[in-house]
């Protein structure tokens, strides 16, 4: 497998969820927790089953409904260009301390966190789109790994938030969310330039 590809992947995957961004909602959803070490990773393994499920199927529901990967990948650049708009103006942060605040359930690892903070959709576009750009087993398992790594990335920062919330600091994260939001955005355009090249409207060098 093309470590590039690997590095793509896990570097657009890592951006999307962003587990630095998620680290002080994790901490806000589950203070005063005892559970705090179970819900992580239960929100965690929640989430590597739905966007595996995603990567494996995303492909073959597009065929399904006549969507082509192409303009998948257009539209899929799109929200994720969005979405770094988000970071880069602090809008995503906003958006998901409102989602957190909407559930009470005493066990949010289902919800908020595994979906939508987790597996939202901009996660689940972007492996839909890594899978498609490698068709075959060995893709699959290249994007499935990816997920299971960057996954694994989260359940360290979540179980190390509370010193990473001390270290960091709110100024901290804000400058971490900024930084990821502008390479995401730099990623969603080439997603944007594969989708068109593949009609011959662009060069995707």
């Amino acid at each position: 497998m093309d470590p590039a590809f690997l590095i793509t992947a896990f570097v657009t995957l890592f951006v999307v969820i962003d587990p630095v961004g998620l680290t002080p909602l994790f901490i806000a959803l589950t203070q005063g927790s005892a559970q705090r070490r179970a819900i992580a990773l239960c929100a965690c393994v929640i989430a590597f089953f739905i966007l595996t499920a995603f990567t494996v199927f995303g492909e073959a529901v597009l065929g399904f409904v006549g969507i082509s990967m192409p303009a998948f990948r257009v539209a899929g650049g799109a929200l994720l260009f969005l979405t770094a708009l988000d970071m880069l103006f602090e809008r995503r942060t906003k958006r998901r301390e409102g989602q957190a605040e909407e559930e009470d359930a005493p066990d949010p690892s289902v919800f908020p966190l595994a979906i939508p903070l987790i597996a939202g959709p901009g996660a689940i576009a972007s492996v839909i789109l890594l899978a498609g750009q490698r068709p075959g087993v060995a893709g699959l398992a290249a994007v499935i790994g990816t997920v299971a790594a960057v996954l694994a990335v989260v359940l360290m920062f979540f179980l190390l938030s509370g010193l990473l919330e001390r270290a960091l600091g709110k100024t901290g994260i804000n400058v971490a969310t900024r930084l990821l939001g502008m390479l995401l955005a730099a990623l969603s355009v080439q997603f944007i330039l594969d989708g068109l090249a593949a009609y011959g409207f662009a060069s995707a060098a």
